[in-house]
């Protein structure tokens, strides 16, 4: 037996797996109206439960609300004829949003919904899947995303960078939460399904030059910058530079960078991330050699796994097996782990840590941030790769190779 509450619960359920299906008008095989058994018990099941089928008609009898409510009589031999609720139909979405209060939502959804493709007809598979942005947009916000994809949609090769676009209340932290969205219904307008293409190549803007941070820790490369040693500057306009820089460090965490001291021939770059691939724009890196030391965790041997396919011979220092144990008591949780299984640029020793991360040999998303090693060992161990060979077993790739 449903109670009102129950059959709200029902529509709750059935909103949620539907509504995108709702706002197309695509309901397959028809369920309009859409009726709610309300769950008539037997006789003997009312029997068991007087009370609860009394208290069950009663609700029903007070209620008051959207949808035609059934009832049938029933002759039972003990009881007699009873008057029971038997069924709710309701006529459409609107019915049902109003059941369960999201009446102003679905109005505002399905008004936009119309309203673009009205203009874009081929959004039309494609909006629903961003039924939230319709519903719960503020009316500033929706007219700023009509507006840019109007805008994009008549100048596909403006070449212009994003700010300079004549859209009203246009402004960085408004984009980048959206550039997914615009990415994904512009696409949809020029109808064109490549997954290649960026924001900024699929909207025909211009893209912001990508800032690269570099520590310069040899003081006579310093002085070739005016005594600069801490850049951040266009990836590209680090590329001109002509230096002899014999080691280039690349670590993970902006504090580790700034802790480090002079170090003659030494440059670092520091929190690039995935970004890492950047640093194959630079010329003058294929003369030093490279030392990477990221966070011990899956991400941190992905993100040298993906160097690696731009620098082969870059070697990690502090990304090992002892060095993890030696600080269990700094451990942390990774929240996501990397989904790969193998990562075929590690060598041998950090393809099988890797694993043991994966297959939580230690524990549940084992992670050491790099910045909690200690710092005296850990300065000691990067001085020292000054003077290594470049025969380390810790850097050879994983083939053998040199």
């Amino acid at each position: 037996m449903k109670l009102p509450e129950d059959v709200r619960q029902t529509l709750v359920r059935r909103f949620q797996s539907k509504h995108r299906e709702w706002l197309i008008g695509d309901t397959g095989e028809s369920q309009w109206p859409l009726e709610v058994p309300l769950g008539l018990p037997t006789e003997q099941a009312a029997l068991r439960q007087v009370d609860g089928v009394r208290a069950w008609v009663n609700a029903w009898q007070g209620w008051q609300g959207v949808g035609t409510l059934s009832w049938c009589d029933r002759r039972w031999k003990a009881l007699g004829v009873q008057r029971l609720p038997e069924k709710l139909a309701l006529r459409g979405p609107e019915d049902v949003a109003m059941w369960i209060g999201e009446s102003a939502r679905w109005e505002r959804a399905q008004s936009r919904y119309r309203a673009l493709i009205a203009r874009w007809p081929v959004l039309a598979q494609q909006l629903p899947r961003y039924f939230d942005v319709l519903a719960d947009y503020s009316d500033a916000d929706y007219q700023r995303l009509t507006e840019m994809l109007d805008w994009i949609a008549s100048h596909p090769y403006s070449n212009l960078y994003p700010r300079q676009l004549p859209v009203s209340g246009l402004d960085s932290k408004w984009l980048d939460g959206r550039k997914g969205l615009l990415t994904d219904l512009v696409a949809a307008i020029q109808e064109d399904s490549s997954s290649e293409v960026d924001f900024y190549q699929r909207c025909g803007l211009k893209a912001p030059p990508l800032l690269v941070r570099m520590r310069v820790l040899d003081p006579a490369l310093r002085a070739q910058v005016g005594g600069v040693g801490d850049i951040t500057a266009p990836v590209d306009d680090l590329a001109g530079l002509s230096w002899p820089v014999s080691h280039v460090f690349i670590v993970e965490n902006l504090q580790t960078g700034l802790a480090m001291s002079d170090m003659p021939g030494a440059v670092v770059f520091m929190r690039l991330g995935y970004n890492v691939d950047v640093l194959a724009r630079l010329p003058w890196l294929a003369r030093a050699r490279c030392i990477y030391w990221g966070d011990l965790d899956t991400h941190g041997f992905a993100i040298l796994h993906r160097a690696r396919s731009y620098i082969p011979e870059l070697q990690s220092v502090l990304m090992d097996e002892d060095t993890l144990l030696q600080h269990k008591a700094l451990w942390v949780d990774e929240s996501a782990q990397h989904p790969a299984t193998e990562l075929t640029l590690l060598t041998e020793q950090e393809q099988q840590l890797y694993r043991d991360l994966k297959q939580q040999r230690w524990g549940q998303n084992v992670r050491l941030e790099q910045e909690r090693i200690d710092w005296a060992a850990a300065w000691s161990v990067l001085q020292r790769t000054l003077g290594s060979k470049a025969t380390d077993p810790q850097w050879l790739p994983a083939d053998g190779g040199t």
